[in-house]
């Protein structure tokens, strides 16, 4: 019997089949699944609706399931604010500092061959994109 809130069979046959290093992109309902990560990634598309999943509800079932060692965001130009949404990831990721990178650097991490699974959601705040990285679990 698992022991985590996490269920969906698609994420959790990747998160097993990826090891440690591997990363993990939780997009936006903005973000180009298609185009914006590694073909060969597993994709998992939540965006039923809009704001349907939120990236956040994603990573709250995630952190339940695995252990990650890195988290990059997308930043915005350095004239906007930090997204609010930041503060939502370093809650959930306290003992992780976030790496930022711009959009087009951010794209480029996440189309590399380590990149094991995207899932995709319809959360539409602006700049809600997470990619992970799988860590070695302690216990």
């Amino acid at each position: 019997m698992l022991r985590y809130q996490l269920t969906h069979p698609t994420i959790l046959a990747a998160l097993a089949s990826a090891g440690h290093g591997s990363r993990v992109l939780i997009s936006d309902g903005h973000y180009p699944h298609t185009t914006g990560a590694h073909p060969a990634a597993q994709r998992v598309y939540l965006n039923l609706t809009p704001d349907r999943m939120l990236v956040t509800e994603v990573l709250a079932a995630l952190v339940d399931a695995a252990p990650f060692e890195a988290a990059t965001v997308m930043t915005p130009p350095p004239e906007q604010p930090e997204p609010p949404v930041f503060a939502e990831f370093r809650s959930s990721l306290p003992e992780l500092t976030l790496d930022g990178l711009d959009r087009h650097a951010f794209y480029d991490a996440a189309r590399g061959a380590d990149t094991a699974l995207v899932i995709a959601t319809g959360d539409r705040r602006t700049y809600a994109n997470l990619l992970l990285t799988l860590g070695v679990r302690a216990d």
